[in-house]
């Protein structure tokens, strides 16, 4: 506990805790997609399992770091090729969940683009389990990367695990708000697939060591989010002048 109490131990806390928080806003995206299928009275505790899931998950990663660390070594090698070419556990893992969230993204932009009525009225697609077997399987994969980043920024377990904590504490509080906010906006909605698909992508590269520079991502997701709030508001505005007139006329 003495490590919390330095100026060291709380910077990197911080550090790590805001690290977390940014790449879990993708887990966020993916829950707040996939939740809105289910009937609205199940949506808060699928939401909430799946942030739980994520934390137990990322937990038990950092308890078995020594394991962890062993699923970097090579598995598949392959002689002959003009760049060594090798693939090891976490690659694999990463590589499988890039590929089955840019499937899952293209069938849900195939869906808002070609209408949803008959996939919704499948119970099985919109079943509690579905949806959580689908959280758990990229939870299993977003949370590889993120806790390989971190081990790359602490040394100290206790503070992996307080981060991972406060983080997944404030994205449970979040969730909801982002979920509610994407859902209600088709426009938004299809950026935040657009994400996605992006996110897998990277995935992937980073599968086969093409090594893609997080903070461009995320500069170019922040940025098409703040077009479409500007977008949002730009078309709010315009309806604002006929209220206006209305009561002109009114007085």
């Amino acid at each position: 506990m003495e490590i919390f109490l330095t100026t060291d131990g709380l910077v990197s806390l911080f550090t790590l805790t805001v690290m977390e928080i940014i790449l879990g806003i993708d887990n966020i995206i993916f829950i707040s997609i996939v939740v809105g299928k289910l009937p609205e009275h199940q949506q808060p505790r699928a939401r909430t399992l799946g942030l739980l899931l994520a934390l137990v998950f990322r937990i038990l990663l950092l308890l078995g770091i020594s394991w962890l660390i062993g699923l970097t070594y090579p598995v598949i090698e392959i002689e002959g090729l003009p760049p060594a070419f090798s693939l090891s556990w976490r690659d694999i893992i990463l590589i499988a969940g890039g590929i089955f969230l840019m499937t899952k993204t293209v069938l849900e932009i195939h869906q808002k683009l070609e209408g949803e009525e008959d996939v919704l009225k499948r119970p099985e697609v919109n079943s509690f389990m579905a949806v959580v077997a689908q959280i758990i399987a990229l939870d299993m994969v977003f949370s590889f990367d993120s806790i390989l980043t971190a081990i790359g920024l602490v040394e100290h377990v206790e503070i992996m695990i307080a981060a991972v904590v406060i983080a997944m504490g404030i994205m449970m509080v979040a969730a909801r708000a982002i979920s509610n906010y994407i859902n209600k906006r088709p426009t938004m909605k299809m950026l935040a697939l657009s994400f996605l698909m992006l996110i897998g992508f990277m995935l992937v590269a980073e599968g086969f060591d093409q090594h893609v520079e997080k903070g461009y991502i995320y500069f170019a997701m922040a940025f098409a989010f703040v077009v479409e709030l500007l977008n949002s508001r730009l078309r709010k505005k315009e309806t604002e002048p006929v209220k206006l007139r209305e009561r002109l006329k009114q007085e």
